[in-house]
């Protein structure tokens, strides 16, 4: 059964309003209910409240985030869409764990993220969460299953055995490199080498994953293999997936598009679950708003 209610249409959910410098703005009463194909309310699985970060450079103070608030649900692939510098990655950072907020708190499986210890941070990611970035990370000494299973290893558990090792065979199935195991990264394609990548970010089951422009560095074709291996971790295996793009076409492959602009959340457009990923109605709908 797919997690989510599929809207006919694409529909702009709600406008925020601009919040003033006295507290941050809230769009949580406009934003839709996530629902199941049965009309069952989706729990939220991350959400930010209130969220704020200020950098200190030299004289100057920097606001990278101004009052964001936002969920995503268990099961929902949901993406940050904005220019350069709109603090789309810093939000992803601060819902990962990886930064803390100015202000704000960050509550993931219903625990407050915001204020972790480097331990408890590093736990966190170790277990609960998965990343995928521009940059691919492998090793290049080792094959796609020993980088895919590298997680365990550094676990100090045997991924070559039992229920580990059905886990990393079937990400590989999932993002479409069976009959590659052994090769090395340079063996491999750009796309394959992300591919890669998300496999092992995958493995481990993680309650939401989190990528940050994983297209950046890849064609359109390979891109578009890698976001299919992204939806279909979504679609097919329930995987809550949070992407950063400026892409529409990779911002297409979203249950819902969140624009981030100068720091806050400015629009919401709902696409729903869809096994067409043209990103023809997203342009034209960013186009009707005036990006």
């Amino acid at each position: 059964m797919r997690p989510f209610h599929v809207d006919l249409g694409i529909a702009r959910a709600a406008t925020l309003e601009a919040p003033s410098h006295d507290g941050p703005a809230s769009w949580t009463e406009f934003r839709p209910t996530p629902m199941t194909a049965t009309g069952e309310t989706m729990p939220a699985i991350l959400e930010a409240n209130g969220l704020t970060k200020r950098y200190v450079l030299g004289r100057r103070m920097t606001e990278a985030l101004r009052g964001v608030t936002m969920s995503v649900a268990a099961g929902e692939f949901v993406a940050l869409m904005g220019p350069s510098g709109s603090g789309k990655s810093t939000l992803l950072q601060l819902l990962g764990g990886l930064d803390q907020p100015t202000s704000g708190s960050v509550v993931f499986e219903g625990r407050d993220i915001s204020h972790m210890s480097d331990a408890q941070a590093t736990k966190l990611r170790r277990e609960r969460t998965g990343f995928v970035f521009q940059a691919f990370n492998l090793i290049p000494l080792l094959s796609v299953r020993e980088n895919i299973a590298l997680p365990f290893t550094i676990a100090g558990q045997n991924p070559s055995r039992g229920e580990l090792k059905d886990r990393v065979r079937q990400v590989i199935e999932l993002v479409e490199l069976t009959g590659k195991e052994d090769h090395r990264p340079d063996q491999l394609s750009t796309g394959e080498q992300q591919r890669v990548a998300v496999a092992r970010a995958l493995v481990t089951r993680p309650s939401v994953l989190l990528a940050d422009e994983p297209t950046g560095n890849l064609d359109y074709t390979t891109g578009g293999e890698l976001l299919q291996a992204l939806w279909r971790s979504c679609d097919e295996a329930g995987q809550t997936v949070v992407l950063v793009t400026h892409d529409a076409r990779a911002a297409a492959y979203a249950d819902r598009v969140l624009v981030i602009g100068d720091g806050r959340i400015t629009d919401e457009i709902v696409l729903g679950r869809r096994v067409d990923h043209s990103a023809a109605p997203l342009i034209s709908r960013l186009a009707q708003i005036g990006l």
